[in-house]
């Protein structure tokens, strides 16, 4: 009897596990009710179509896809292998999910100018901080730490970072001037792009340097190579 009971329960949970595994959605890939509400996919896990390094026609051999998903090998630096996607956006949500190396450093950056008076996307391009901030080798601002306006905004106390290793969900949404980062489904960051405190935040820190950071409505998406490695999948993003 107690046998029977054991085969039973064994069946049981084999089907809720097979039924759970069924509904979880397969990577780079779009629901009927994203498409309708005018998602797109920027990356299907197979091909890096439509991405291309800054000022270069291809992506290089710092980007490669393993397992379907989109991979920096980390051959990279402060100036070369940034990425961008072709397409430009100026109102946007973008949505993706990223694992950093240990101490890994990268970000994502959006209404990128490329041209050749700039070497990086990140001399027009604000960026979403995307960092290791516990195992990364040195002290960290609070506005260099993930989740970040990088250099302008801070991310807040209510922020949850999964450890390097693990993954992480990242959105950000640019709507008439008007930015929220979310970070694992929690909203961290939140400001008015051009606004009096925007411009006071950009003539008193780093980009006061950079007179072209951040004036474009309109630009590309970017991918940093800042030396380490990082895992993408589920890179998306909807126009506003």
């Amino acid at each position: 009897m107690k046998h029977k009971i054991f085969l039973v329960c064994l069946i049981i949970l084999f089907i809720v596990s097979a039924c759970s595994q069924q509904t979880q959605p397969a990577h780079n890939t779009l629901s009927d009710k994203e498409k309708a509400e005018g998602w797109i996919l920027l990356f299907d896990g197979s091909s890096l179509s439509g991405w291309r390094g800054y000022n270069e026609p291809d992506t290089g051999p710092g980007w490669t896809i393993m397992d379907g998903i989109m991979v920096c090998m980390g051959k990279g630096g402060d100036i070369g292998g940034d990425i961008i996607y072709e397409a430009q956006y100026d109102n946007f949500e973008l949505y993706l999910e990223w694992n950093i190396a240990t101490g890994g450093n990268s970000g994502i950056f959006y209404h990128v100018v490329e041209d050749s008076q700039y070497d990086a996307p990140y001399k027009t391009g604000p960026e979403y901080q995307l960092i290791d901030d516990v195992g990364y080798p040195g002290d960290l601002e609070d506005w260099q730490q993930a989740g970040a306006d990088y250099a302008m905004y801070a991310a807040n106390e209510q922020k949850i970072l999964h450890p390097a290793g693990q993954w992480n969900s990242s959105r950000i949404v640019f709507n008439q001037g008007h930015v929220e980062h979310w970070l694992n489904g929690v909203k961290v960051v939140e400001f008015e792009a051009w606004s009096e405190d925007w411009n006071q935040r950009r003539e008193a820190g780093k980009w006061k340097d950079y007179p072209d950071y951040g004036t474009a409505k309109t630009g590309h998406i970017g991918l940093q190579d800042h030396g380490n490695m990082v895992w993408f999948r589920n890179i998306k993003i909807k126009k506003l």
